[in-house]
């Protein structure tokens, strides 16, 4: 017979004390920060690689670790919930995460760099699931809207304010504040949290039995994946290494969730899918993170490679996003208290691929005017996307299944990016060169209106050039053209997002008509 489950703590019915509001708030504060470490090193990657002469070919592993790290921790937070408790596994996990940090700015090398990033996001991971399994678990019904608000803001905002935040440290300080600036808020949401967060129960016995063979399989499926999805736009995704890798993480999930389903103590409650409001809610948190964070890193691609911004001018474009969807929070809040679920759902997801359908249609021109109506489209839509989804998605679930329900509703999110960005970047690196190649046959045709498009002057062009062209006039255009084949396949990838929202305003009709759980 297997082990009893522990008891966690239950939404409570009577008034919430104002120790678990600041309980929660740490907790929130250490989610931020795991969040926004993403973004802030991201900005910064080309200062950290001279720093510690890196090759430029390895570059991308100082995020790459830290995000495969980060998918592996997601889903085993709940188990390590139910067996250290919420207080405990956050304390550990926010602690570590700190010390880690300051592993990361004593690095003197790749090596360590990369061993203290894994550290980094491993505990960072679990934070985020902590946080949204607190909101069903700490509050009653009335109160859960405004809790989700709370964490679903902060861990949106996180990648609209990492850039400007890595930018203004990287131009003022040294590359180690990068991680530093963890350390602080680090210690105290672990202090808070440890003082005024409720003592609950865990099991350890369930440590003592951890499934490690399951363990290895969804490390396997997981860290394969995420690597095959950062080569794939590079080498191509029929180049064997990136088929090989895909094959072995299609292999070991298969495997891990035959295993799961057939083990007494799994490590991840696979069954929780047989609910349909959580299965369409996670495709729900999929899709969003494709849009979510696939817009967040077309913005800087654009702003930096055609506008040719610093990382403190793409951060101050970005704050639009961030500041429109601070104030339009608090109406999020009222019309998902109020509202039907599924229609707020469908709306969000609407005016969100709306969002991303107007930033289509840039120009190399496009700057701040032209980002900002698309940006307070998708900035007021957010909260839309996350709120109702999230409870469709756990608002009936028994409390006992939250925290690992919790763990794979953002981890679908996290996988939802990371797939989102793998097919911005084939887009971006697959049609770019047939944008240019048109482009040139246009101008080489006479084509006007192509040479308005790349930036020459009209009178550039009088007529078909049947002649060799002059080098000099050739090293001249080449880049332009570059340039304007480069914002029609961001046009692109903006298109694609738009239309995955379409998508997930379709699933949003699949969601079954029921009265949610007023625990």
């Amino acid at each position: 017979m297997s082990p009893a489950r522990p008891s966690l703590v239950l939404a409570p019915s009577h008034p919430v004390l104002m120790r678990t509001w600041v309980g929660f708030a740490a907790m929130c504060l250490g989610m931020f920060m795991a969040v926004l470490d993403i973004q802030v090193v991201a900005t910064s990657l080309p200062a950290i690689r001279d720093a510690l002469g890196i090759p430029a070919e390895s570059m991308s592993w100082i995020q790459t670790a830290y995000l495969i790290a980060e998918v592996i921790a997601i889903p085993l937070t709940g188990l390590l919930t139910r067996a250290l408790g919420m207080r405990v596994l956050f304390a550990i996990a926010v602690s570590a995460f700190t010390l880690a940090s300051i592993g990361c700015a004593a690095s003197t090398g790749f090596v360590p760099l990369i061993a203290a990033r894994v550290a980094q996001g491993f505990f960072g991971g679990m934070l985020i699931p902590l946080v949204f399994s607190a909101v069903f678990l700490l509050f009653p019904f009335r109160l859960q809207g405004f809790a989700t608000t709370l964490a679903g803001m902060l861990a949106v905002l996180a990648p609209t304010v990492g850039p400007i935040v890595g930018g203004w440290i990287t131009q003022t300080t040294s590359w180690h504040w990068l991680f530093l600036v963890n350390v602080a808020p680090g210690i105290l949401a672990c202090a808070l949290g440890l003082t005024v967060l409720a003592r609950d129960v865990g099991d350890r016995a369930l440590l003592r039995s951890l499934d490690l063979a399951g363990l290895a399989l969804l490390a396997v499926c997981l860290a394969s994946l995420q690597i095959a999805l950062k080569d794939a736009p590079h080498r191509g995704w029929l180049a064997m290494p990136v088929l090989a890798l895909l094959a072995a993480s299609l292999i070991a999930g298969t495997m891990f969730v035959r295993h799961m389903v057939a083990s007494a103590e799994p490590i991840v409650q696979l069954r929780t899918f047989h609910d349909r409001g959580f299965a369409i809610g996670c495709a729900l948190s999929f899709i969003l993170g494709m849009g979510l964070y696939g817009s967040v890193y077309l913005m800087p691609v654009f702003l930096g490679f055609v506008r040719e911004h610093g990382p403190l001018a793409i951060g101050t474009v970005m704050l639009v996003t961030g500041v429109t969807q601070l104030v339009t929070s608090p109406i999020a809040v009222e019309l998902e208290r109020r509202g039907n679920a599924r229609l707020l759902t469908l709306a969000g997801f609407a005016l969100f691929g709306i969002g991303l359908g107007m930033s289509g249609f840039a120009t190399r021109e496009t700057d701040f005017d032209g980002m900002f109506w698309p940006q307070i489209v998708r900035g007021g839509a957010i909260m839309l996307c996350l709120l109702p989804p999230t409870r469709l998605a756990l608002g009936n679930l028994a409390p006992e299944a939250v925290p690992d329900a919790s763990g794979l509703f953002n981890l679908m999110r996290n996988l939802g990016g990371a797939i989102g960005i793998a097919l911005i970047d084939t887009v971006m690196f697959g049609r770019a060169p047939v944008y240019a190649e048109a482009l040139k046959q246009r101008l080489l045709a006479g084509d006007i209106s192509a040479a308005d498009i790349v930036g020459l002057p009209p009178n550039a062009l009088s007529g078909a050039i049947k002649v060799p062209l002059d080098p000099a006039i050739e090293a001249f255009v080449r880049p332009l053209v570059e340039k304007a084949a480069l914002v029609q396949s961001i046009n692109e990838a903006w298109l694609m997002l738009a239309g995955a929202m379409l998508l997930g305003c379709g699933l949003v009709l699949l969601v079954p008509s029921r009265p949610l759980s007023m625990k």
